[in-house]
């Protein structure tokens, strides 16, 4: 049996084999043409300022937000559901057939099943005492 060495810690470098080694496997996989693509998307005020983006990637035929955030002033404002209607805009461009995110229950789960998201899973104690939520949105053509 091989010899291994062990790891732990941030490594650029390996982290980029790895990266590329699975989305290489993926894409072989998939059949389906577009590979990975990063989606950035963010908001400013009159002066320039961010106050609200999203971020995340497409591929598999999925949109995937990893990251969704307003400025605590701009809550409610309706400034995050115009950042998901965009979102989904861009993952019809993109072919997607749909868009997937998680959340905490300390977060924002009634906002995005506002916004047509529905529950397909929940992580017990994610925080300990909290949950992470996950959902998923089906798009239309």
């Amino acid at each position: 049996m091989p010899q291994y060495q062990f790891n732990l810690g941030a490594d650029a470098q390996a982290r980029e084999v790895v990266t590329q080694g699975l989305e290489a496997y993926n894409l072989e996989q998939m059949k389906t043409p577009g590979g990975y693509i990063d989606i950035e998307l963010y908001a400013r005020d009159e002066s320039g300022q961010v106050v609200g983006g999203l971020f995340g990637h497409s591929g598999m035929g999925w949109m995937y937000i990893d990251y969704l955030w307003l400025q605590s002033d701009q809550r409610g404002s309706g400034l995050g559901a115009q950042l998901i209607a965009l979102a989904e805009e861009e993952a019809r461009r993109r072919e997607c057939v749909g868009v997937f995110l998680y959340t905490y229950s300390f977060q924002a789960p009634g906002f995005y099943q506002k916004q047509g998201f529905e529950v397909m899973g929940v992580l017990e104690d994610c925080p300990p005492g909290h949950q992470r939520i996950y959902l998923k949105k089906r798009l239309s053509a």
